[in-house]
């Protein structure tokens, strides 16, 4: 599983994605509320990769001090093939939003490691980011539902009204380790 750098929503915010799960629960459609975890939440990926050092953490506590961030959820956006299709919500990239971006792949760049076990590259070779989250590549959103065909993005789309944007904060910054199941959260000022 991958490993991640994450920006957190706002108490509100968060509640308002999550009211978007439940409903697609509720249809007995895909969710991202599916998996009963407190690590569970909605979230904007901003690097991820194969594994990702704990030492992190103190490289970008610097960034996690520039949160909050303003954050607008905008229109509805699709990912992946026919059939197989997840269904996120665009986050509008500020000019702010970016540099918050760029700024943490900078710093994580180094804590990026390959996996000998896992990975074709040789041990102790650096690995890149995947490179969907990589600056120029890169396209913020927050996942509603994966692995959808396509009479459930029909419904999906017919329940929910993704015309009304969430307008918030990212207040701050996660690192995700899904071997371990640790989640590391990074306050900003505000938290």
């Amino acid at each position: 599983m991958a490993h991640s750098l994450e920006l957190l929503l706002d108490d509100s915010s968060d509640q308002q994605v999550r009211a978007e799960w439940a409903a697609l629960a509720a249809a007995g459609l895909p969710h991202q509320g599916r998996v009963a975890s407190a690590t569970n939440r909605p979230h904007v990926t901003l690097v991820a990769a194969s594994r990702i050092d704990p030492r992190a953490d103190a490289a970008l506590a610097g960034v996690a001090l520039r949160l909050p961030v303003g954050m607008k959820l905008g229109a509805p956006i699709l990912f992946g093939a026919a059939g197989r299709s997840t269904l996120a919500r665009l986050v509008v990239p500020s000019t702010e939003l970016l540099s918050v971006h760029a700024q943490v792949g900078r710093l994580s760049a180094d804590f990026i490691e390959s996996r000998p076990a896992a990975s074709p590259t040789a041990p102790g070779t650096r690995e890149t980011p995947f490179a969907h989250t990589v600056p120029g590549q890169w396209t913020p959103h927050v996942t509603l539902a994966r692995r959808m065909d396509a009479d459930q993005l029909t419904r999906a789309l017919d329940i929910l009204d993704l015309r009304t944007e969430i307008v918030g904060e990212f207040t701050a910054l996660r690192r995700w380790d899904p071997d371990d199941g640790i989640d590391v959260v990074l306050a900003g000022r505000a938290c």
